[in-house]
């Protein structure tokens, strides 16, 4: 707090001060492209790559099929054979998976039990390497139990895949190769990215492993392969800019194949083909994803369609926090008189407790964004004289660039 937009803070400083703003990016956000192409920016672009170097070759595994035929591997058999046939050739492979840790989640099998975290209601993430459950949100960490604390049975196993057990993985089917992850487990220590980027681009390693970290900006001319893995995993993450985040990811960490002389070559794996986001990505078509996704935000009327608001309100009492949640919503479809707002909860969000603080979310659309801004200025003396609010800390958050 405040919480701010850094594009928006960029543009009204550029209206102060006379300055030029350029935004540049191979994958703008949404909100942005609409601007350009309604003609509120000017849109300009840049058709080929620098250094007369071409785009990677693209191929999508349908993981679907690989489970079908007994491969259970992390690894579809074209991503293996792909890193074998660059190892022998002495090229740099890049794996990209968006999700640190060993396992997903760790369960017991008996009773169905997931470990998690009391203070913030989500599951532990198991660490090899410190053997340890993790918290990703508050940073807790507890060892891992022998015993399943609900039924006391001895049937605690692992579930999912993170960027330790891709790296484990990766030793196992690959011995011949030198290894580097990058997360923010192995990057935690002084110049830690540093470190790991300056061995990789001196040649020390044969296969860098990383999360959205490795993904964007790095120019490494002896990286001919990039695998990732697991691509649908930003797709599932209930936003409406879920195919948005996952678009962009592929695309970014596609783009780090090729960048040299030598052709680079992208394996993507997915159990979800034919999601628009994953095919326009492979078929690096910007264009073709911004046309499918509008249609999808005009349907709905999400961003930048139309207009929204999210009401975020965070307090220790459950019970109040509901009951202050009630309120509000009864108070804001009072003032809407003509009825042009959508009043949309209030519901707990993606993660409904974190360090022991409960949150609810209330979402305003409207077709413009004025009377938005007007139910934001009035909840805000109602919030002020209501003594019931005051242990409750609320946050108003316009057109938000992350759904709560």
């Amino acid at each position: 707090t405040p919480k701010y937009h850094t594009r928006e803070v960029a543009r009204k400083l550029s209206e102060l001060t006379g300055a030029l703003l350029v935004m540049g990016s191979a994958t703008p956000d949404i909100d942005s492209y609409h601007r350009a192409v309604t003609g509120e920016f000017l849109l300009l672009q840049l058709k080929e790559r620098t250094k007369g170097s071409r785009l990677p070759e693209v191929f999508v595994t349908d993981m679907r099929k690989e489970l079908e035929d007994g491969n259970r591997s992390a690894f579809g058999l074209p991503l293996q054979q792909a890193i074998r046939e660059n190892l022998e050739k002495g090229q740099q492979t890049m794996l990209f998976l968006n999700r640190r840790g060993y396992s997903t989640f760790v369960s017991c099998r008996k009773c169905g039990e997931v470990l998690t975290c009391p203070s913030c209601n989500v599951s532990y993430t198991y660490h090899a390497s410190d053997k340890a459950l993790v918290c990703h949100y508050c940073g807790k960490e507890v060892p891992v139990p022998k015993i399943c604390p609900s039924c006391g049975s001895h049937y605690i196993r692992y579930f999912g895949t993170g960027t330790q057990k891709i790296e484990e993985e990766t030793r196992r089917l690959f011995p011949e190769a030198s290894v580097l992850r990058m997360d923010a487990d192995t990057t935690t220590g002084k110049n830690g990215h540093a470190r790991i980027l300056e061995l990789f681009g001196k040649g020390k390693a044969d296969i860098l492993i990383g999360t959205q970290m490795i993904a964007k900006g790095h120019d490494f001319p002896n990286v001919t392969l990039v695998g990732i893995l697991a691509a649908d995993l930003s797709l599932n993450l209930g936003t409406y800019q879920a195919a948005e985040n996952c678009f962009q990811l592929i695309t970014q960490a596609a783009g780090r194949a090729g960048r040299g002389e030598l052709p680079g070559q992208v394996f993507i794996q997915t159990y979800q083909p034919e999601n628009h986001a994953i095919r326009m990505a492979a078929a690096q078509d910007y264009e073709g994803f911004y046309q499918e996704e509008m249609n999808y935000r005009e349907l709905m009327g999400y961003p930048p369609a139309e207009h929204l608001m999210a009401v975020l309100m965070m307090g220790a009492e459950e019970e109040h926090l509901a009951l202050a949640a009630k309120y509000l919503k009864e108070y804001t479809l009072r003032i809407d008189r003509e009825q042009k707002l959508q009043v949309i909860g209030p519901a707990s969000p993606y993660v409904g407790k974190v360090n022991d603080v409960y949150r609810k979310v209330l979402y305003l659309k409207c077709e413009t964004i004025d009377p938005l801004i007007d139910a934001k200025n009035k909840m805000e003396k109602y919030i002020e004289i209501n003594r019931g609010f005051q242990s409750i800390r609320i946050q108003f958050d316009l057109d938000p660039m992350n759904i709560f």
